[in-house]
């Protein structure tokens, strides 16, 4: 709204009104706002969720602590999402095809999230929203993504080619092509030549080759979406886990979004060049902004949950950014964290019951599963699991800070496999 009513401002020429036209200036207001909002407003939050009643269901892992934790308000969710909209509807320019679907997966999300919050509040049901329809919902939002970016005709990249020196094959400039194209094109790392174009795998089609490639790549939006989502769902385990590995992942994602929009950035990385996303590095201002602010509440002793409201919310807006900006490829690198504590627990539960089904007896091969739980068991025997260190229970605040270092290395390792080819 005031990203609009200033640029009408500028025509005019309203002393200052032109600073809103400078994205650096757009992000570290949506920044600001965002802190501000979570900060003060979540307080008002919390003590209304906890007038409601609104507390976490706590089961008995026995996990040192955890039954103190019960009680604590949970749908702090609320928080983060309230934070990222206001200022992206403020400060965003709502023109934009990227900010829009940025904000459609918001509230898709959000409103998917609370229903699980919410069953389980109200029924005192830890399960909650039957998993297939968060299945459903989530590949509903994959396909709404992707079939926008397929049929949208603002959403275009900009090719780069690398112009090498014949005698000692080292690259010696980067040049873009002269006209933007719509192709569902992506980043893959390590490489020479890092664009990939889905229609690789559907030449077969002939002259559908183009649609099928379109097809493929809305197939891997909706696995990404789906296994990002999920994945941020089970890291939500520990207090700040989930909040601070997000944030890190957004601080990553923001710059690659500025890189990509710039064509000088661009062209020093070797990535193709998205013109028009420089709007997303806006809304993941805002992204982290909220996160930070709702970690001043989350952080261990936590005061408030994210629950679902937050953490479903937080793993799709991860994967629906990456996705616009064409690097969903690096989403295995980037989010590894989220992507071990899916396989965690798929590895955990095929085990058992490939072992029961042989034995009679199922065997564990972490002491507890989503893996962060694994940490805060002690290996002493008492639970029979193939993996048994470390032999003590790591506290809690340790295991968080921790995941976070890596989540740290990982994304700048996730820079450095685009520079090294």
């Amino acid at each position: 709204m005031l990203y609009h009513i200033f640029e009408y401002l500028s025509q005019i020429d309203f002393p200052g009104a032109r600073l809103m036209s400078y994205i650096t200036f757009r992000s570290v207001l949506a920044l600001v706002m965002s802190l501000f909002i979570a900060i003060v407003f979540g307080k008002k939050i919390i003590t209304l969720l906890q007038k409601q009643q609104v507390g976490e269901i706590i089961r008995d892992l026995g996990l040192e602590g955890q039954m103190k934790k019960t009680g604590t308000p949970t749908m702090g969710g609320i928080i983060i999402i309230i934070s990222i909209l206001i200022p992206c509807l403020l400060v965003g320019n709502l023109t934009s095809v990227y900010m829009l679907l940025m904000i459609v997966s918001t509230v898709w999300l959000g409103t998917l999230g609370f229903l699980d919050d919410y069953i389980k509040v109200a029924r005192k049901d830890k399960e909650g929203l039957n998993g297939r329809f968060k299945i459903v919902g989530q590949i509903g939002l994959g396909l709404i993504v992707g079939v926008t970016m397929f049929l949208s005709n603002d959403i275009v990249i900009r090719e780069n080619t690398e112009v090498t020196n014949v005698e000692t094959d080292e690259v010696v400039d980067v040049i873009y092509e002269s006209s933007d194209i719509h192709s569902p094109q992506t980043t893959i790392p390590f490489v020479k030549n890092n664009n990939f174009d889905y229609t690789w795998l559907t030449q077969w089609a002939g002259d559908y080759a183009e649609t099928a490639g379109w097809i493929v790549f809305i197939i891997v939006v909706i696995i990404a979406v789906t296994a990002t989502s999920n994945g941020a769902n089970l890291t939500d385990g520990l207090d700040g886990l989930a909040t601070g590995t997000s944030a890190i992942i957004g601080v990553a994602l923001a710059l690659m979004a500025y890189l990509g929009s710039n064509i000088i950035y661009s062209s020093y990385l070797n990535i193709m060049y998205i013109p028009g996303s420089e709007e997303l590095v806006v809304y993941m201002a805002a992204f982290i902004g909220a996160l930070i602010g709702f970690l001043w509440y989350n952080a261990y002793p936590a005061q408030v949950f994210m629950g679902d409201t937050g953490s479903l919310t937080l793993g799709g807006i991860i994967a629906v950014f990456a996705i616009l900006i064409h690097k969903e490829l690096l989403i295995p690198l980037l989010c590894a964290i989220f992507l071990i504590e899916d396989l965690s627990v798929m590895i955990q539960v095929a085990y058992f019951k490939m072992t029961k089904k042989k034995t009679g007896t199922g065997r564990r091969i972490f002491k507890m599963t989503p893996l962060h739980h694994h940490y805060q068991k002690p290996g002493d025997g008492s639970i029979e699991a193939i993996i048994q260190s470390p032999r003590q229970a790591i506290p809690e605040s340790k295991i968080v800070v921790r995941f976070w270092i890596i989540g740290i290395l990982l994304a700048v390792l996730t820079f450095i496999t685009l520079k090294i080819r």
